[in-house]
């Protein structure tokens, strides 16, 4: 998918959101794992949340800790819901949030494994070990890598603020990641909790778009997010998890989901 392709989606619906779909099995209502294994009751959780929601969003995004947690049935359930969006749902954005950082033959079968695979159109990176990691990722045309930039949780000062040449370091990773790559296949994770610095960023980083993590649940505001970090094609997933998956613990849990997602990142 093109940014322009991406673009148009999001004027089409009048929406920045990506729903996050961590699936936790605990937190999914009773009435949907009555008679169901634990991965069909994450499937069958999934489908109705994505069926609810897809008018409403451009974009999802797994987490595959809470997939791979629960071994080769999460493994599968995370492939038929990738195959569930893109046979229902083929407009939508695939991420997989996954942090991979490896370097060299590692980094190329991450690549394959998420881009190939499991067919997702984006993979969130760490760039700790430097660009070689992130490399492999920008070789699928219409791909993206999504680098961990300013993440939303309050640790993320221990390294990413820290000063390199007079620089916060999550501008030192941005730049150079900048340099390997284009906005056709580059974006950048900035937590919505640090949406004061999206002005700022915004400034150095013109075109990419940036997932946002963080709104509802851990306090971010999509407003001032859209405010200070949109350009003028969209340049932002602002992504909803807990807040849209679990807006209802009763048997309406569907359209309660469909009403948080219409509610939040609307433009």
């Amino acid at each position: 998918m093109t940014r322009e392709e991406l673009y148009l989606q999001m004027k089409a619906k009048g929406s920045m959101l990506c729903v996050g779909l961590d699936t936790d099995y605990a937190k999914i209502p009773e009435c949907v794992k009555a008679g169901r294994s634990v991965g069909e009751a994450v499937l069958e959780f999934n489908r109705r949340i994505i069926d609810a929601t897809a008018s409403h969003c451009v974009a999802y995004k797994p987490n595959l800790a809470f997939y791979e947690s629960l071994g080769i049935e999460g493994l599968s359930v995370l492939d038929k819901t990738v195959d569930y969006l893109r046979t229902n749902h083929p407009e939508q954005f695939l991420i997989a949030d996954a942090k991979r950082g490896d370097i060299g033959n590692t980094a190329k079968m991450y690549a394959r494994s998420l881009f190939t695979t499991f067919d997702f159109d984006a993979v969130t990176i760490s760039p700790y070990m430097g660009s070689e990691t992130v490399t492999p990722f920008l070789e699928y045309p219409g791909r993206y890598a999504i680098v961990v930039a300013l993440s939303s949780n309050s640790s993320s000062a221990d390294f990413q603020t820290a000063l390199k040449d007079g620089k916060p370091l999550y501008r030192v990773v941005m730049e150079r990641m900048m340099e390997i790559s284009t906005p056709e296949n580059m974006m950048f994770v900035v937590g919505a909790t640090k949406a004061d610095k999206l002005k700022e960023i915004r400034q150095f980083c013109p075109d990419n778009f940036f997932l946002v993590p963080g709104v509802g649940a851990q306090g971010g505001s999509a407003e001032e997010v859209m405010s200070n970090g949109a350009n003028d094609k969209g340049g932002l997933l602002i992504n909803s998890s807990r807040g849209v998956l679990y807006a209802s613990a009763g048997e309406d849990f569907a359209q309660a989901a469909a009403l948080s997602a219409a509610a939040t990142a609307r433009f």
